[in-house]
């Protein structure tokens, strides 16, 4: 599955989310409610995580690290559809600086040994 494929699929789920919640509560969510779940989703992850390292216990092993990281997946990309953002070439651009930045590091780090 590609980069649009992603977005169409995430989107999907987006407009499905929003038919039940007006069904269930009159209403969509807003930008910030989906920050918000985003926000939920990475503070599992993190349980998950540590959980992967021996930090802590929780159900779920290898699934549940799986499961998370798609949630959160899908959460950038609705919240960059929401925000009007290019995400794949915003990637692309901040990829694009990391490596120059990198780069210029590790030449700069040669020079001194």
């Amino acid at each position: 599955m590609d980069f649009n494929e992603l977005q169409r699929r995430a989107l999907r789920i987006h407009d499905l989310y929003d038919e039940l919640n007006l069904r269930e509560r009159g209403r969509v969510w807003t930008r910030e409610e989906f920050m918000l779940g985003f926000v939920g989703d990475v503070g599992d992850l993190a349980k998950i995580v540590m959980a992967q390292e021996g930090a802590r216990d929780m159900p779920g092993g290898r699934a549940a690290l799986e499961h998370e990281l798609a949630d959160c997946l899908w959460s950038v990309l609705i919240l960059a559809h929401r925000y009007n953002v290019d995400l794949d070439a915003a990637f692309l651009r901040t990829m694009d600086k990391l490596d120059q930045s990198i780069n210029a590091r590790g030449s700069r780090d040669a020079g001194t040994e």
